[in-house]
């Protein structure tokens, strides 16, 4: 019996490390203050000329209710975001229509990468405010500098609509200065525009509730962010350097597609869920959730050789490309340096983990890339 006992523990303690060596981690500790949605928001939605701005209200023992306003959609409409957390609260405005950005770009001064921050608004607003993107007060103050957002920043926790307000000011903070913020939408963006929130907390679904609508019209086309992130690339190219959540396949290299029918492909399909069909069409290949440059693994999972990577780098006339969407222990280079991956464990905002997760950024200047730690320290890779 004393050997069974035995052999269990070492059997468990074994799983234990070998998990925590793989990422895995522990969570514990939940602050109450997570279920505190009174003044979340906004949820703005458009019929026809109409802006519809409301606010969430009340608490949970008392029931809860909107606060809801409406505008004219021609003007602008002066808004504010609350993290219940620390209390932080900033405003912005919300603006008439949206725009369509390139797919490439030069002349960045500074560029600065994170992606997966999957609603946890705490850990993006600090590792920003740490690496000087953003000030105490929330403001930008990245100069011209280039801020790329490599997807998969909303699902899992409780604050998607406070990282997505947060961007959406800094969007429009950086163009005043000459900056640029990229937002480059993940498989976890897809996902709420095509209606699968499997992974979504569910604080969404009663806050659909609380404003008297399915969940699907937080993200559709008559919601301001639902528009705004349609209205956004898959992939981009800074100063010759790739930008992507997942990654390019090579056969979308071989087939000779451009960035431009990259981005016109997975728009055409944003609000409409992939599955796989008989054939193997150029939409098939760009969306699919094995191939498609918001799901692809294959750098980390299916060990392509260099010529490959050469291959896509060549066809694009890049000389790298960064991903999130596959978890590292670390950001870090592969093949000869030319592919970075920059999804870390990035800290929730309600609750602990064991091993407490770190964020981390990736800043590029000129031919140097650094690792950045949200307490501002950095390391070249």
């Amino acid at each position: 019996m004393k050997h069974l006992a035995i052999t269990i523990f070492v059997l468990g303690l074994s799983a234990v490390l070998f998990g925590l060596y793989h990422g895995a981690s522990f969570s514990y500790g939940e602050d109450a203050r997570m279920m505190d949605w009174d003044h979340d928001g906004p949820y703005v939605f458009q019929q026809g000329n109409t802006l519809s701005v409301e606010y969430i209200r009340g608490n949970h023992h008392q029931g809860f209710y909107t606060d809801k306003q409406l505008f004219s959609a021609d003007s602008a409409v002066a808004a504010y975001c609350y993290f219940p957390l620390d209390s932080t609260r900033f405003g912005f405005p919300i603006l008439p229509g949206t725009k369509k950005p390139a797919h490439t770009y030069t002349a960045a001064s500074k560029i600065f990468a994170l992606s997966d921050i999957e609603s946890s608004f705490r850990a993006f607003r600090d590792l920003l405010l740490n690496n000087g993107v953003i000030d105490q007060e929330l403001r930008w103050t990245f100069g011209t500098g280039h801020l790329v957002l490599a997807g998969d920043f909303i699902d899992r926790d409780f604050s998607a609509t406070q990282v997505l307000w947060l961007i959406y000011k800094l969007e429009q903070e950086a163009a005043k200065q000459g900056g640029q913020v990229h937002y480059i939408l993940g498989n976890h963006e897809l996902k709420n525009m095509q209606g699968n929130y499997e992974s979504t907390s569910p604080k969404y679904f009663h806050v659909s509730a609380i404003l008297g609508k399915q969940q699907q019209a937080l993200y559709d086309t008559n919601a301001v962010l639902g528009k705004w992130m349609a209205s956004k690339n898959a992939v981009e190219m800074i100063n010759g350097i790739l930008f992507t959540h997942g990654g390019i396949h090579p056969d979308i290299a071989q087939r000779g597609l451009s960035l431009e029918d990259i981005n016109k492909i997975t728009a055409q399909h944003y609000y409409i869920p992939f599955y796989p069909q008989a054939g193997k069409s150029n939409a098939q290949l760009v969306t699919s959730t094995k191939t498609g440059v918001s799901w692809y693994r294959g750098y980390f999972k299916d060990n392509p050789n260099q010529r490959d990577i050469d291959r896509i780098l060549n066809h694009f006339k890049a000389t790298h490309i960064v991903v999130g969407h596959t978890l590292q222990s670390s950001i870090r280079r592969l093949y000869n340096g030319k592919v970075i991956g920059i999804d870390v464990k990035h800290p929730k905002d309600y609750n602990k983990n064991f091993p407490a997760k770190t964020s981390e950024g990736l800043l590029i200047e000129g031919n140097k890339f650094y690792r950045c730690s949200d307490s501002g320290s950095k390391v070249e890779i």
